[in-house]
């Protein structure tokens, strides 16, 4: 099987370096690295031009237009091969990343996406943990990731993570990320949406904590910063995990799902019932997140009826 490493990036070229010089130590080399960048991104274009792609059949493509999604859909477009892996600038993939989940392709012709395990660094510290859960979704809608804490054998998912996951070609053929994601950059739960897609269309999603990647969460120039709260990407993320979920529920489950998500909630897409929980804590904070979360509930929900 061939296999092709996307990489969208956006003025992190240290990072990039890294992530590159991680492929170019795979056991199992790709056969396609493909790089997506901003049209205007010249930092990460001179970083490109300079940069010593032996091991690598290293290629570059534009996007012109904001978010992670529009970059992956033209690494998408771009790659020939067989199996189609993801990963972030801001990752390093370990040196028999490729080798192993080819090897869940190769077992098993019903697997269609294939993910693992991404090891978080601040700085120089793990964010260690162990967790047997992971990207799993209820039946009302509750969304588990701990990807980056999986452990255990390999096992069927729901949904992988966007820093480290494959598909296999056959299963998405002429397929694209969902473009009505919100954001202007990470774009939240764009993953959700297309994991699910594959899982209603019959394929298996497989989570192997010994498919990894180190990952070390960079600097992000959308609204969506980290450890921040920001009103417009706290709703564009639960609109995201709104339009998902809907899309892949039945009648009732929707239902259910909309419910819950009003009534109860999580941390990340507040509800009532959360709202209360952090109100001691976070005060007026608490009060913002869950008009965003509401809102954002609100803008899922339209977006769906008007599809329809």
């Amino acid at each position: 099987m061939s296999i092709a490493v996307i990489i969208p990036t956006y003025r992190r070229s240290q990072d990039l370096a890294r992530c590159l010089k991680a492929l170019q130590n795979q056991t199992r080399l790709a056969d396609e690295v493909i790089v997506v960048v901003r049209d205007t991104d010249t930092e990460t274009w001179s970083f490109l031009k300079a940069f010593d792609c032996k091991n690598l059949a290293l290629r570059t493509t534009t996007v012109t237009i904001t978010g992670v999604v529009a970059a992956m859909n033209v690494g998408l477009d771009a790659a020939d091969s067989d199996i189609v892996a993801f990963t972030d600038d801001d990752a390093a993939a370990h040196p028999d990343w490729l080798a192993r989940l080819e090897s869940h392709y190769l077992a098993d012709e019903l697997v269609g996406g294939v993910g693992g395990r991404d090891w978080v660094y601040h700085g120089t510290d793990l964010e260690d943990g162990n967790s047997g859960k992971v990207g799993q979704v209820s039946w009302f809608g509750r969304v588990i990731g701990n990807h980056h804490i999986g452990a255990g054998e390999a096992r069927e998912v729901d949904v992988l993570k966007g820093v480290n996951m494959s598909f296999r070609r056959a299963a998405i053929q002429g397929w694209h990320f969902d473009e009505r994601m919100k954001g202007t950059g990470a774009q939240v739960h764009f993953e959700l949406a297309f994991s699910l897609k594959l899982k209603r269309a019959g394929w298996k999603l497989i989570y192997d904590p010994q498919v990894a990647v180190n990952h070390y969460p960079a600097k992000r120039f959308d609204e969506d910063r980290r450890n921040s709260f920001n009103q417009t990407a706290f709703a564009n993320a639960v609109h995201n995990e709104t339009v998902a979920l809907l899309e892949y529920f039945s009648p009732f489950q929707k239902l259910a799902f909309l419910f819950w998500a009003v009534a109860v909630g999580t941390r990340e897409a507040m509800g009532f019932i959360q709202w209360l929980r952090f109100l001691p804590s976070e005060g007026l904070l608490a009060g913002k997140k869950l008009l965003a979360s509401w809102y954002g509930r609100w803008q899922g929900v339209q977006t769906v009826i008007s599809e329809q």
